[in-house]
């Protein structure tokens, strides 16, 4: 037996590779990243291939190793170069972030030191770290010490533990399900309607309160319909506010409706994924008024503070409704069982196992300071701003409303013909040209151009391309 474990330990130890051969492989990847990065201006934000990475499926899994070369020249033909480029400052689409470089040290580091950040007893280093910077937020938001809350993958597994927080705070039963009512908006992410149905609550009765004309939820109508369920012997349970929808970037009226969940004692979660960093700005915590009043709220760094993706946050006002919702011991984790006054993340989060999310947050903040991120923040604000005034220069373009943050809806009203078969054309001609990347969304049914800035590559340089593209690309199909 003891052979054949020497002759396997001979093997399995090239998974250990010396310093020169890691240095080898290094030296390539991280040249690799710096041409990138060094190119990042000049390549496209979007680019359509034949083949749309199908190469990768010619060079398949096997017993053989491969040269880092080879490997290196896949990457780049087959996922760095076909689609969508989230890194260039071109992606003006969907709401973008862009992957700052000191980012990509901390996970570098995390993944090599491979800390487990689940536990305290595991790694208090590296949990103190997290719940400082869950903190960090906490106090940006203006939340009581009581409150805490978990660094997760993105926004779908935040608003998916504040959900279930709030269940379990309200200590909502299987049987009263079908009276319970939650009420959200026609703006709210599809993300929220994902984590009541992943959370058991998929029979609750759900209303939709009406908007405004800037797309934000009416409060009195919010009050009335509340009361005729409570008339009618239903459970008002939860309402879910945005502050910063997607589509429009909308700021629901957050103080109104905060008064309002109060009274009526509800739980009341502010989804807050693309808009919350603002609050770094003064325009930010002036808009977000009333945010403090919610029981729960997301964030995403890797929208608002530029990260590269894979890092939402969830804080909830009463450490304990997350704790209650999340906590699990087990036999084989009794060692791991020691006083403290720090939350393990496994206790408020799904996960156990869970990556070292917290240094790629702590150690750009760290480096770089809060003074970057505040004025980069304040740049896309006036940015979107410049766009919703020189789109309407160009003759033919209509807007929709007025930014509250950083995206803007528009379209394109030809002279002749469908308006929305135009502006489906004309969004595939940005597109195909590939030096800007611009989205769409369906607006009181209408096919709507949007541009989110978002990205910490955008610039002034880049705002004006898209208005050049969008006028020539424009008038070439008119004259068509």
């Amino acid at each position: 037996m003891k052979g054949k474990i020497r002759a396997l330990e001979a093997i399995s130890k090239s998974l250990e590779p010396n310093s020169g051969e890691r240095s080898d492989v290094r030296d390539k990847v991280v040249q690799y990243g710096e041409d990138f990065l060094d190119e990042i201006d000049e390549l496209k934000a979007y680019v359509f291939t034949e083949n749309k990475g199908s190469g990768l499926l010619e060079s398949p899994i096997n017993e053989d190793p491969a040269g880092i070369e080879t490997l290196l020249e896949l990457l780049l033909e087959n996922v760095d170069t076909p689609g969508l480029n989230p890194a260039s400052g071109g992606h003006l689409g969907y709401i973008p972030g862009g992957g700052i470089y000191y980012s990509a040290l901390g996970d570098y580091l995390a993944d090599i030191t491979n800390r487990y950040a689940g536990i305290f007893f595991a790694s208090p280093g590296s949990v103190r770290m997290e719940n400082m910077l869950v903190r960090w937020m906490a106090d940006l938001v203006g939340y009581p010490s009581s409150a805490s809350g978990n660094l997760a993958s993105g926004g779908s597994i935040a608003n998916l533990s504040a959900i279930v927080a709030a269940r379990e705070a309200h200590n909502i039963k299987a049987k009263d399900i079908e009276k319970t009512v939650i009420y959200l908006s026609s703006q709210a992410h599809h993300c929220i309607d994902k984590a009541i149905r992943i959370a058991g609550l998929h029979e609750c009765v759900q209303r939709q309160i009406p908007l405004d004309s800037q797309f934000r939820m009416i409060p009195e109508d919010l009050e009335k319909i509340i009361q005729s369920d409570k008339e009618a012997g239903l459970i008002p349970f939860m309402v879910i506010a945005s502050a910063g929808t997607t589509d429009v970037g909308a700021v629901d009226p957050l103080e109104e409706i905060g008064k309002i969940a109060r009274s009526r004692e509800l739980w009341y979660h502010i989804d807050a994924a693309y808009g919350g960093f603002f609050l770094l700005t003064e325009y930010g915590k002036e808009i977000m008024k009333g945010i403090e009043m919610s029981d729960s709220v997301v964030m995403d760094p890797h929208k608002g503070l530029f990260l590269p993706y894979g890092l939402g946050v969830v804080l909830v006002k009463d450490v304990h409704a997350l704790n209650k919702a999340h906590q699990y011991q087990a036999n084989y984790m009794q060692d791991a069982l020691e006083s403290t006054d720090e939350y393990s993340p496994a206790d408020l989060s799904p996960e156990l196992t869970k990556h070292f999310r917290g240094l790629r947050l702590w150690l750009p903040l760290k480096l770089h300071g809060l003074k970057p991120f505040r004025a980069a923040l304040e740049e896309k604000l006036l940015l979107a701003r410049y766009f919703y005034e020189e789109i309407q220069k160009i003759p033919g373009f209509v807007v929709g409303p007025e930014p509250e943050l950083s995206v803007v809806t528009y379209r394109y009203i030809p002279k002749k013909g469908d308006a929305d078969a135009f502006n489906k054309k004309l969004i595939d001609a940005v597109q195909r040209d590939g030096r800007v990347f611009i989205s769409s969304t369906l607006l009181d049914g209408h096919f709507t151009l949007r541009l989110a800035v978002l990205s910490f590559r955008t610039h002034l340089k880049t705002i004006d391309t898209l208005l050049e593209v969008l006028k020539i690309k424009a008038n070439e199909m008119e004259n068509l």
